[in-house]
C-alpha cells in the first residue's frame, strides 16, 4: 500500500517459516539425534537421521502440493527414485557444510546480524523486534545461540557455493558463436516422404513374425494381477459422519461473525508531516506546530486537502493521489492511525495524529460497514467447519485404532469396516504399473498388496498413508500369475507393427536415394516441394529441432543446398536451403548478454556438479538401503 502502512507478510510466508525452523539449517537437536528411528545416511560421521529425512519428504510433498494445486498426485515422491533423490539433497548440503568448515570460512557478526533482521517474520512495527525473535525460536525448543548458529553455517555454505560458481568463465568466443548459431534463420522448403504410401505393398512374411515373438516374448507377457478390496479412512469421510447440533452451529456463528462477510471499510485522505527517527525534541516540536497549522487550513477549506497533500504531505505514495488511501479495513494501518480513522464520523477532519511515521491530518471520506452473511447462508459451511475440528483432534488415535484392527484380524476388512462405518470397495484387475484407481496404486500399496503373505495367504496390509490423513488397507482376493500370450492372439499386432516398420524402412530408403541424387547436381521434376518457410533455433518447435541438427551439419556455401532427415513419425523429410540469415550480434546486445548468462549457469552447475563429486570422495558417505528407509 502506501509508505506508512503496516506491512505484513502473508499467512503462507509465516507457516512455511515456523514449519522449517526445526530443520532449516540441518537439524534441531531433535532432528539430528538418530535415537532408536536410526539413521538414513552418515556424512564424515554425522547422521542424517530417519526423522531429518522423513520430514525433508514431507516438506517437498507440500511444495509440490503448492504448486500443482488438484493435480497434485501423493505419489509423486512415493517411489524409490524421488525419495533417493530427497535423500542426495540433504547429503549434499552436509557435504558443503562439511567442507566450509574445513576451509575456516567465517561470518562477520555485522552480517549475521544483519541477515536475521533482515526476516521479516521477527519483524514488529516494520522493525525486527529481539523479544518476538527469542519467542518464537522458544517455541520452537531452541536458543538464539542455537538459531545464530545454524543460519552463520548456512551463509558460510553460501559462501562456498558463491566462489564455486562465480569463479566460472565463459569465453567470450563461445559465447559469440552461440549467440550466432541461435540467431541464424533458415528459409527452407520440405517435402516429406511418409510410410503411408508404402504400407500396402509391405507384406511380413511368416518367418519375421516368429522371429519378432521370439525376440520380443517379454513384450506379450501379461503381468502378474490381482482384484483388492479395500477400505480407505480419511478424515474427511469421518467428518462427514459427525453429528453436529443447530445449538453448536449457532454458538460458533455468534462467536466468530467477522468471519463471515465483509469487516467494515474506511476510506481517508492524509497529509503527513514525517519525523526523523534520530529527532529532537525541539525538532518534533517545531513539525507538530507545522502540522497544526496545515490542520487549520484543512478545517477551513477541507476541499483544498488534495491539494495541500500533493504540495506538502511527505508520504509519496498518497500525495501524488492527493492524499487518498482508499478503502481499508482494521489490521492495514499502523494502530495509532487506524484506532483514530475508525472513531471518526465521515466528513470528519483530525490531528495531528502521531505514529512512529510522524504526524498527520486526517479526514474521513467514506465507511463501508460491515457486511455479515445470515446464519442460513454459512449454516453448511460452519457444520462442515465443526465435523473436521471435533474429527481432527482424536484422527491420530482413530488412524492408529484403524491400523491395529487391520493388523489383529487380518484375513478380513469386514470388521473395520463396519467398525468406522466404512465400505468396503472393489477393485477391478490391477499389475503393478496400474494407475488407477489412485488410492491404492501409489508405489507403497502396490508393494504391500503383491508382497508375499497378501498374495499367498490373502492377508490384509498394513494399514498406509497414500496422502495426508487418509489410510488404506487392502486384501487380495484373487490373484492370477503373470502368463504368456501365445502367438496366435498376438499375431495381428505384430503384422501391423512390422508392416509399419518396412514402410518406413522404405520410405526412408527412397528419401536418401532422391536426396544423393540433389546432391549430385540432379534435376527431379517429380519433387513436390511445400511452402516455403523459416526455422531458428529461437523458434524450434515440434520437429524442427531435428532438423535444425541437419541444418547445422550441412554445407550451405553454395544455394541451394540440400540435407534430409527421418521424422519421428518414420518417414522421411527432404530440405531444401533457399536461404541463410546470419545477423551480426555484438557482444553488447541483450541477446548476447542474455545467452552469455545462461552459459554461465550451465558452466556453473557442471563446475559445482564436480566439485560435489570430488567432496563425495573426500568424505566418507554411507547411504542406508532404500527398503531400510521406507
Amino acid at each position: 500500500m502506501f509508505d506508512f502502512v503496516n506491512k505484513k507478510k502473508t499467512v503462507v510466508q509465516i507457516v512455511l517459516l515456523i514449519a522449517v525452523l526445526p530443520f532449516m539449517f540441518w537439524g534441531v537437536e531433535s532432528y539430528r539425534s538418530a535415537g532408536d528411528a536410526g539413521y538414513a545416511a552418515v556424512v564424515d560421521g554425522e547422521e542424517i537421521s530417519r526423522q531429518e529425512y522423513e520430514q525433508a519428504i514431507r516438506n517437498q510433498q507440500e511444495n509440490l502440493r503448492n504448486m500443482l494445486g488438484e493435480k497434485f498426485d501423493a505419489s509423486l515422491l512415493d517411489n524409490p527414485q524421488m525419495r533417493l533423490a530427497v535423500l542426495e539433497n540433504l547429503i549434499q548440503e552436509r557435504l558443503l557444510r562439511r567442507e566450509a568448515e574445513r576451509v575456516g570460512l567465517t561470518v562477520l557478526d555485522s552480517r549475521l546480524t544483519a541477515e536475521i533482521q533482515n526476516i521479516s517474520f521477527f519483524h514488529e512495527d516494520e522493525k525486527f523486534s529481539y523479544q518476538r525473535y527469542r519467542d518464537l525460536l522458544q517455541r520452537q525448543g531452541m536458543s538464539p545461540a542455537m538459531f545464530e548458529a545454524r543460519v552463520a553455517g548456512e551463509l558460510m555454505r553460501q559462501q562456498l557455493l558463491e566462489g564455486i560458481t562465480g569463479s566460472v568463465i565463459v569465453p567470450r568466443t563461445v559465447a559469440g558463436k552461440v549467440a550466432s548459431l541461435s540467431a541464424t534463420t533458415y528459409e527452407i522448403n520440405r517435402m516429406t516422404i511418409s510410410p503411408e504410401q508404402y504400407i500396402d505393398q509391405a507384406e511380413p512374411d511368416e518367418a519375421a513374425i516368429q522371429s519378432y515373438y521370439d525376440s520380443h516374448y517379454q513384450d506379450f507377457t501379461l503381468p502378474e494381477r490381482v482384484k483388492v478390496e479395500y477400505v480407505v479412512l480419511s478424515l474427511d469421510e469421518l467428518a462427514r459422519q459427525e453429528q453436529i447440533s443447530d445449538e453448536e452451529i449457532r454458538k460458533y456463528y455468534d462467536e466468530h461473525q467477522d468471519e463471515f462477510g465483509q469487516a467494515e471499510e474506511r476510506r481517508a485522505s492524509h497529509i503527513l508531516l514525517s519525523v526523523p527517527a534520530d529527532a529532537t525534541e525541539e525538532q518534533k516540536t517545531s513539525i507538530k506546530a507545522r502540522a497544526e497549522q496545515i490542520l487549520e487550513q484543512v478545517r477551513q477549506d477541507p476541499e483544498k486537502l488534495p491539494e495541500l497533500a500533493a504540495e506538502l504531505s511527505e508520504d509519496p505514495g498518497s500525495a501524488k493521489e492527493g492524499g487518498d488511501l482508499g478503502f481499508f479495513a482494521r489490521g492495514l494501518m499502523v494502530k495509532p492511525f487506524e484506532d483514530e480513522v475508525f472513531q471518526m464520523q465521515r466528513g470528519e477532519i483530525r490531528g495531528p495524529v502521531e505514529t512512529p511515521f510522524g504526524f498527520h491530518i486526517i479526514r474521513l471520506t467514506e465507511v463501508k460497514g460491515a457486511d455479515v452473511a445470515g446464519l442460513d447462508d454459512v449454516k453448511e459451511q460452519i457444520r462442515q467447519l465443526l465435523q473436521h475440528q471435533k474429527v481432527a483432534d482424536r484422527f491420530g488415535e482413530l488412524s492408529e485404532d484403524f491400523s491395529n484392527i487391520v493388523y489383529e484380524q487380518n484375513d478380513t476388512l469386514q470388521p473395520v469396516a463396519q467398525m468406522f462405518n466404512l465400505s468396503v470397495q472393489q477393485s477391478d484387475w490391477i499389475d503393478r504399473n496400474s494407475r488407477e484407481p489412485s488410492v491404492i496404486t501409489n508405489e507403497r500399496m502396490l508393494q504391500a498388496i503383491f508382497s508375499e503373505s497378501a498374495v499367498r495367504d490373502h492377508f490384509n496390509t498394513e494399514s498406509i498413508e497414500v496422502a495426508p490423513d487418509t489410510f488404506v488397507a487392502a486384501r487380495v482376493v484373487e490373484h492370477r500369475p503373470a502368463s504368456a500370450q501365445s502367438i496366435g492372439l498376438v499375431k495381428d499386432r505384430i503384422v501391423a507393427f512390422l508392416k509399419r516398420q518396412l514402410a518406413s524402412e522404405q520410405a526412408e530408403n527412397e528419401g536418401k536415394q532422391k536426396l544423393a541424387g540433389l546432391q549430385a547436381g540432379e534435376v527431379d521434376e517429380s519433387l513436390e516441394w511445400g511452402e516455403s518457410s523459416e526455422v531458428s533455433f529461437a523458434q524450434k518447435k515440434g520437429d524442427n529441432e531435428e532438423i535444425l541438427h541437419a541444418l547445422f551439419q550441412t554445407d550451405v556455401e553454395k544455394l541451394p543446398a540440400y540435407t534430409g532427415v527421418v521424422t519421428s513419425k518414420g518417414g522421411y523429410d527432404l530440405i531444401r536451403i533457399n536461404q541463410v540469415k546470419r545477423p551480426d550480434i555484438g557482444n553488447e546486445s541483450s541477446q548476447y548478454n542474455l545467452l552469455f548468462d545462461q552459459l554461465q549457469q550451465i558452466y556453473g552447475q557442471e563446475e559445482l556438479s564436480a566439485y560435489i563429486a570430488g567432496l563425495r570422495q573426500r568424505y566418507e558417505v554411507t547411504i542406508r538401503p532404500l527398503e531400510e528407509n521406507d
